[in-house]
């Protein structure tokens, strides 16, 4: 039943067919189908059960079995890995969204109403106190500091000091109990509702009601061609001689800090990284340059000023510290004018992620007089340039394997490679949007649909020689 089931599914994907209960119907009323399924015909629950639970830990062991047979028969070497992402829309509501910095602000400006709430009760329980003794409330501290935690706490304690308030203070006490119900009814749900949103957005700036798990991101595919975001996942993908050889679906709408988990999951996958790493400039960042460089990976990733760099403006311009030479001895820069400029403190960069590169700083000795100035920089006093020498050294290996013969085969053939796999994908295997809900039904659509392609595209080139 198993092996016949995964045979059902994989056939109904080269079909163009996604919905368990389309796949049910046709195990009913296709001869192919039912041929497949040996005549069973299984409930269309029960396919999605076997493809989303009982696959879960199945799926990639049968994409590496699969790919380690087309390594044998030579039409996967491991070698050459060209990298991209491309973004899929969501099986959610376009229109019902949650923003990071919106719940930052309504959930700030609760605590700061919480505050002031709790510190005026606050005072009058010290007035009580002194006069009657026996009070004693936790201290808050500061408003963005509260916590649904420390919001029970306190209002806990408070009920317990108002039961034990003498009856000289009844109409305080039926101030602060109608208070302490509004707290309990509105401001701590809220206040919880806006914890749990900001741990489900973790480092996300938005998330969908309906998917939670997926992020609103710019998609090309546009329904109102005014850039409208939707929700989406950002499936990455890495491809040799146009097989899908790797894998990975994304919450994060960049492809720079998607390169790094992507190929360890490869890495985790297969237990090594093929040789050569060839992706777009959407990848380029000092983090991944130095990542590829301790695996000991050929580095093919352009950066985004690449191509301006063989410009003539580019190689003109003097205010470029490309354009300059650096005196690793003495730790100096030299601009155009013979100027040197030395070294006055390094400081900690930042980045969308946790990585921190090491920025160094360096001042211009004296500027005053220099013809080049107005064309150098639009500061009034000297020039200061912030460098990131790693990067600097990353770029120009870089650039020099990229203007190689190799390199240059290999970028113009990037584009025939990992494109024409998406355009397979979604244009004429028709998956534009997800069926399924959840990163991690999301990604086991996405491998049942690379291993669809990849044994479509083996038996296209078996029998034709050419993709069917």
């Amino acid at each position: 039943m198993m092996r016949s089931t995964t045979k059902v599914i994989i056939y109904a994907y080269t079909q163009r067919i996604y919905s368990s209960r389309q796949i049910a119907k046709a195990v009913r009323e296709n001869i192919p189908f039912m041929w497949l399924a040996a005549r069973q015909t299984p409930h269309f629950r029960t396919i999605n059960r076997f493809r989303s639970e009982r696959m879960k830990d199945v799926l990639e062991k049968v994409f590496a079995a699969v790919l380690e047979l087309l390594v044998a028969e030579g039409y996967v070497r491991f070698e050459h890995y060209f990298v991209d992402g491309t973004k899929i829309e969501a099986n959610a509501n376009r229109y019902t969204f949650v923003w990071g910095k919106s719940v930052a602000r309504y959930k700030a400006r609760l605590q700061t109403q919480v505050k002031e709430l709790f510190v005026k009760i606050d005072e009058e329980e010290q007035r009580e106190e002194q006069e009657y003794g026996g009070r004693d409330l936790p201290e808050l501290g500061e408003a963005s500091t509260l916590t649904s935690e420390k919001v029970e706490a306190f209002v806990d304690q408070l009920e317990a000091s108002l039961q034990s308030s003498p009856p000289t203070t009844k109409p305080k006490q039926k101030e602060h109990k109608r208070l302490v119900r509004k707290v309990r009814r509105t401001i701590l749900p809220r206040l919880r509702k806006y914890e749990q949103q900001q741990a489900i957005l973790g480092e996300r700036n938005s998330f969908s009601k309906t998917d939670p798990d997926a992020t609103f991101m710019r998609l090309k595919e546009d329904h109102m061609r005014n850039g409208q975001l939707k929700p989406a996942y950002n499936v990455q993908l890495g491809t040799e001689n146009q097989f899908i050889v790797g894998y990975s679906v994304h919450q994060r709408p960049t492809d720079t800090r998607c390169l790094i988990p992507h190929l360890e999951h490869v890495k985790e996958q297969f237990g090594r990284l093929p040789a050569t790493v060839v992706a777009d400039a959407g990848y380029g960042s000092e983090e991944n340059y130095v990542y590829l460089e301790r695996e000991g990976l050929i580095p093919l990733v352009k950066y985004s000023t690449f191509h301006k760099e063989g410009s003539k403006n580019w190689q003109q311009d003097i205010s470029r510290i490309e354009n300059w030479t650096y005196d690793e001895t003495n730790d100096e820069w030299v601009c155009p004018n013979g100027q040197r400029l030395v070294f006055q403190y390094e400081s900690k960069g930042k980045t969308a992620g946790s990585y921190r590169p090491q920025l160094r700083h360096y001042h211009s000795l004296s500027c005053e007089g220099c013809p080049l100035r107005i064309q150098c920089t639009k500061a009034k006093g000297n020039r200061v340039i912030c460098v990131s020498l790693p990067f600097l050294r990353a770029k120009q290996k870089v650039r020099a394997l990229l203007l190689s013969e190799e390199g240059k085969q290999l970028a113009t053939r990037r584009m025939t490679e990992v494109e024409s796999v998406f355009g397979q994908l979604k244009q004429n295997r028709g998956f534009r949007r997800f069926h399924l809900r959840g990163l991690s039904k999301v990604t086991l659509k996405v491998g049942w649909l690379a291993l669809a392609h990849n044994l479509l595209k083996k038996a296209a080139l078996v029998t034709q020689g050419t993709w069917v």
